[in-house]
């Protein structure tokens, strides 16, 4: 079922079973206002179960540019286009949110990882990025780093919108 994020409200709907659930849910209204700022973006999420497709993209995305399997639960998955953006996001038990950023005009393509404040650096990311911090009035302290894509990763088709 569909979950429209509340960046004004922060919910931890989705995400109860989560130790960093509330630093999880602001991460996850973090990254809405994003999208509602930048792109006027609605950010819905859906439980992964839902969306094989997006969850299995990021997984093989992270499996072949750097042999990176995540050993926490996916949780909830999105996948949508704005501009000429498809965004990919899916967010784990463990408190740690991984989007796929795909341009399809210019190819620029990226992973990008952000840790809710509280959470452990995950031991499969540990010795492979260095994390910068952020700070945010709805997630605390966000750590985050990324890396550029090399491969070509066709997008999922995003999901209807609400």
């Amino acid at each position: 079922m569909p979950y429209t994020v509340d960046f004004k409200t922060v919910s931890t709907a989705g995400l109860e079973s989560s130790p960093v659930a509330e630093a999880a849910a602001g991460l996850r209204a973090n990254e809405a206002r994003y999208f509602r700022n930048k792109y006027n973006h609605v950010f819905v999420v859906n439980p992964a179960s839902e969306l094989p497709e997006v969850v299995d993209r990021v997984s093989r995305i992270l499996r072949e540019e750097r042999d990176i399997v995540i050993e926490s639960r996916p949780l909830e998955a999105t996948a949508f286009q704005v501009e000429d953006l498809h965004m990919a996001y899916v967010f784990y038990e463990s408190g740690l949110a991984i989007n796929v950023m795909y341009s399809l005009e210019d190819g620029k393509r990226a992973v990008g990882f952000k840790l809710a404040d509280g959470m452990e650096i995950p031991a499969e990311l540990e010795s492979k990025f260095k994390f910068a911090r952020q700070k945010s009035k709805l997630a605390g302290t966000i750590r985050g780093s990324y890396f550029v894509i090399k491969g070509e990763y066709p997008p999922t088709p995003a999901q209807p919108q609400p």
